[in-house]
């Protein structure tokens, strides 16, 4: 992996990603199908249960999946994804995220994220795999899925079509 340049389309991506930005997330590199990106968990993000909610876990490991799969220059977006929590995070922890692509075959892709608590133990909190799409362009801010349906040709059914 290495830094990415400034007009890379995961830089691009992410700078445009408010959710990720305003949560405090950063990416800190991304490159050759692979992203790393931080997050430090705040008292907003801490459940019931004093530990964070995995939906923020779920969150960072979505972002660093976004960014390894963007990594290459094609718009590429997520087909599905699942996580197993593995340890608590806690208000205060650093967690940093580390994508990497397992396997492409035509415009699909799967890639694993380990989510770990920054330090010298690195201790793991959950494991990602994300399923892609290689969407070809998306069309304005939204994409052509919210611009004109669920029918439109790079829409949620077109990403399902078959190889071709």
């Amino acid at each position: 992996m290495r830094d990415l340049p400034a007009g890379s389309l995961a830089a691009a991506m992410f700078a445009a990603d408010d959710a990720s930005r305003r949560l405090g997330m950063e990416l800190l590199a991304a490159g050759a199908g692979g992203a790393t990106v931080r997050m430090t968990v705040t008292a907003a993000m801490v459940n019931g249960h004093g530990i964070a909610h995995g939906g923020y876990v779920f969150l960072l490991a979505d972002t660093a999946f976004a960014c390894a799969c963007n990594s290459g220059g094609e718009v590429t977006v997520a087909a599905g994804a699942d996580i197993s929590f593995v340890a608590p995070a806690r208000e205060g922890d650093v967690l940093i995220a580390v994508a990497a692509e397992r396997a492409r075959y035509g415009r699909s892709g799967i890639y694993d994220v380990t989510v770990r608590r920054d330090g010298p133990a690195g201790q793991v909190v959950a494991e990602f795999r994300g399923r892609s799409r290689a969407a070809g362009r998306l069309a304005g801010p939204a994409g052509p899925a919210e611009q004109a349906g669920p029918d439109a040709p790079d829409g949620p059914a077109g990403l399902a079509e078959a190889e071709g």
